[in-house]
């Protein structure tokens, strides 16, 4: 664990010996009373905890804030649900690269199955966030949602969201106001990095820039969007965009396409 993180009803009351953070502090960090570690409160400040004491009753430590904890950046991806076994490793990857939202979708292309994997209820989807956000030092976690279908992710998505970033400000990170892009090796009008580039100059002349406005990415199941699914995105305001000729994996596209979209806001 780069940072241990709490809910803010644990900061006052012993841990049990046999929390798995008690045990990484001390069979991994070989921390002893008086110690200090790196921690935060979930989705709030990041800061210094000090072992204060480490009896039969638990652990008890003093947390003191000392910074915002890295919050999330205004990036929402779309995402076709994976196979499990990819599943982790793409929300752990895009959590620590510090995408704000995630929605997971049915497609027709997909396999049905995998919504209904352990691996896809709520408590699960949100640890995997949480070791991405752990691994980045963040006490930040980005949201997930599940939908059976495209639409019904769209429906969902339009909504207007909020999420605090640097400064403390809170922000939209979907809606009618978000840059919206879907990427497609099939149909494609224009490449990522290029479409981006147009869109951030007119913002500029605009007064705004990309972290401003919020980008929504959406990224297709391993076999791809079909046509149907083309029309729901374009007819919602998404550009199809390409990032070459090869075909990737769901995973390997969503953190190059979160890689690429943050360095055109100037973050990477």
């Amino acid at each position: 664990m780069n940072i241990v993180l709490f809910h803010s009803h644990e900061i006052n009351s012993p841990l049990p010996l046999a929390d798995q953070r008690v045990q990484h502090l001390q069979r991994i960090l070989r921390k002893e009373v008086g110690d200090t570690f790196e921690a935060g409160i979930i989705n709030g400040p990041s800061g210094v905890a000090q072992i204060t004491a480490w009896n039969e009753e638990g652990l008890s430590f003093e947390f003191t804030p000392t910074g915002n904890g890295k919050p999330l950046y205004p990036l929402t991806m779309i995402i076709g649900f994976p196979r499990p076994i990819q599943l982790k490793r793409l929300l752990r990857d895009i959590a620590s690269l510090g995408v704000s939202q995630v929605h997971l979708c049915g497609t027709e292309l997909g396999e049905k199955s995998y919504l209904k994997a352990s691996l896809s209820q709520p408590e699960e989807l949100a640890a995997m966030l949480k070791d991405g956000s752990i691994q980045a030092k963040s006490t930040h976690v980005p949201q997930v949602f599940v939908h059976r279908d495209v639409a019904a992710c769209l429906e969902a998505a339009a909504a207007t969201n909020s999420v605090k970033v640097a400064g403390n400000t809170s922000i939209r990170v979907a809606g009618n106001t978000s840059i919206k892009v879907a990427l497609d090796n099939v149909e494609p009008t224009v490449s990522l990095n290029k479409f981006l580039m147009q869109q951030e100059a007119e913002l500029k002349r605009a007064g705004a820039s990309l972290q401003e406005v919020g980008v929504v990415a959406a990224i297709g199941s391993e076999r791809g969007w079909t046509a149907a699914e083309r029309r729901l995105f374009c007819e919602a305001g998404f550009t199809l965009c390409s990032m070459g000729q090869r075909v990737l994996r769901t995973e390997t596209a969503a953190t190059t396409a979160t890689a690429i979209i943050l360095s055109q806001m100037e973050i990477l």
